[in-house]
């Protein structure tokens, strides 16, 4: 009997240990802005640092650490969402573009988390379609979703919210940590901002922000891409051929604004984002934007100057969002301090691709050139990351399921294909870490008109192949060139470096089983643009 009694102590003993140690396993808050490009966060170092657009962004970085190589897998919103979920490049997961449906019944990196003890929530931007799965509270924005008054999918149903979208997120997500959270359990929280996508419109209390600043230009502004292949000199995101004055910049846009769009392709979100608003909220932008408007018509600008003003324009309200996003940090890390969580939770700041912000003459994503493939990646993890560290491997958003995975202590499947970054957080540099990665863009034909093209970056170099157009290559010496201006691919000098590359490029397609269709017949791409122009 007595020995009956020791062995039941012993087992409980074991099981209320077992439940500690679970319990001092971090939480994690995991927040995830779209088309934050890292040249637009101050601690990244960027021509746009001088403003100072991100100050609880860089606080975070002072506290943990900035990867400086960080990139995305496809540089689009759901596929980038759709690799972090899953830890599998796009052709594994099956979302390759923002026309597929996600399958929530895969595996993900938050269904594991649940199983393993955690407490999962997610708030703002899916853009996955479906119910989500793998989270025990959710509310998330139908589609792309509405910057004013926009509605949200919850559990129990579809409703209107009042406000602008980034602070309801925040406070959706503020209040599920002070009234919902179960504080037994470790978490995980995703907060998913729609800013700054693009139509750019801040919240109210920004719409002056920097009216008497000059952002920056790009040194690239005015690229004419002389030495590219001919895909970058056939796409429509240039600020000065594309950027619709009425729809993108909301040159006299009212609600019953009824212009003809500039593209057939015409994103019209401001417009209808502005039929949400109410006629207090309406007030307050008009007043804002009637006096640049009229300002704008008397300057009667054109050529050069038209697109100087047309960057202003955009940068200024790009920005804008982007201090939304950047407050929203403030609060979630006030809510953390105030609850006593701060010292157990890994914060992280990521964005789910890079952004052209005038550079190469641009806005937009989807290029595997650097300002679209970079990503930020910052994380403070207390008592791991040593603080304002910066770290120098190549890092994807392929790790992030690996690396949440192990933080939480759970075991990572081996079908995932990527790597858990917390050795890297932890300081360490391993000796097999990557040694390159692996691109590829496939939703063509579609807003923007980008190509399909695949990719592989190394330490150095770059090399692209844009399929849908003959045999056409790019390859860049990002030491000499970072700004990727002068072409390579094709001069005798560089041949067997281009040799090398491709040859590592398979051996990468062969690695991570790409399979898609790259069949895609050239001329079809041709035809298309001969077309249109």
């Amino acid at each position: 009997m007595k020995t009956r009694l020791l062995t039941l102590f012993t087992i409980a003993t074991a099981i209320v240990s077992l439940a500690q140690a679970k319990d001092n396993r971090p939480n994690i808050l995991f927040v995830f802005s779209d088309d934050h490009a890292p040249h637009a966060i101050g601690a990244y170092n960027g021509w746009l640092k001088s403003i100072n657009p991100t100050p609880n962004i860089d606080q975070l970085a002072s506290e943990g650490m900035l990867f400086e190589k960080s990139f995305c897998s496809n540089s689009i919103c759901g596929p980038s969402r759709a690799v972090i979920l899953s830890g599998k490049h796009s052709h594994k997961n099956g979302f390759m573009n923002n026309g597929n449906s996600f399958d929530w019944n895969q595996q993900t990196f938050s269904k594991i988390l649940q199983k393993t003890g955690y407490q999962t929530a997610i708030y703002g931007k899916s853009h996955l379609k479906g119910r989500p799965q793998g989270f025990d509270d959710w509310a998330v924005l139908p589609g792309q979703g509405l910057y004013y008054n926009p509605d949200m999918i919850f559990p129990d149903g579809r409703r209107k919210l009042q406000g602008h979208c980034t602070d309801l997120v925040t406070d959706l997500a503020v209040n599920w940590l002070k009234e919902k959270r179960d504080s037994d359990k470790p978490f995980m929280l995703m907060v998913q901002h729609k800013a700054p996508h693009r139509n750019w419109m801040p919240a109210l209390r920004h719409l002056h922000l920097y009216d008497d600043v000059d952002i920056p230009e790009p040194a690239t502004l005015f690229d004419s891409w002389e030495d590219n292949a001919p895909p970058a000199r056939y796409q429509e995101l240039e600020i000065d051929r594309h950027m619709d004055l009425n729809y993108d910049l909301f040159v006299d846009l009212v609600p019953g604004f009824n212009q003809a769009p500039s593209q057939k392709r015409q994103d019209r979100s401001a417009w209808a984002n502005m039929k949400r608003m109410t006629p207090s909220q309406l007030g307050v932008w008009r007043a804002a934007y009637g006096p640049k408007d009229e300002a704008f018509h008397k300057a009667n600008l054109s050529g050069k100057e038209l697109v100087r003003w047309k960057f202003q324009r955009y940068a200024k309200n790009y920005l804008r969002c982007i201090k939304g996003v950047d407050e929203s940090m403030g609060t979630l890390r006030g809510a953390l301090k105030e609850l006593g969580l701060d010292d157990n939770t890994v914060v992280i700041y990521s964005s789910d691709q890079g952004f052209y912000i005038g550079d190469h003459g641009w806005y937009d994503k989807r290029w595997m050139y650097e300002e679209s493939l970079m990503m930020p990646f910052i994380a403070k993890w207390p008592g791991v990351t040593k603080p304002g560290s910066r770290d120098k491997h190549l890092i994807q958003n392929l790790d992030y399921a690996e690396t949440f995975l192990e933080m939480a202590g759970a075991s990572i499947p081996n079908d995932m294909q990527g790597l858990s970054l917390v050795p890297l957080l932890k300081g360490e540099s391993p000796s097999d870490w990557r040694e390159s990665i692996y691109y590829h863009y496939y939703e063509y034909p579609s807003v923007h008109m980008v190509p399909r093209h695949y990719g592989i970056r190394t330490e150095r170099h770059k090399l692209m192949h844009f399929y849908q157009f003959g045999d056409e290559w790019e390859l860049y010496d990002l030491k000499t060139d970072p700004d990727e201006l002068t072409n390579l691919y094709g001069k005798a000098q560089h041949n067997n470096l281009a040799n090398q590359l491709k040859a590592q490029l398979i051996a990468l397609q062969e690695y991570y089983e790409e399979d898609s269709d790259i069949s895609e017949k050239p001329d079809t791409w041709k035809a298309q643009m001969r077309a249109r122009n």
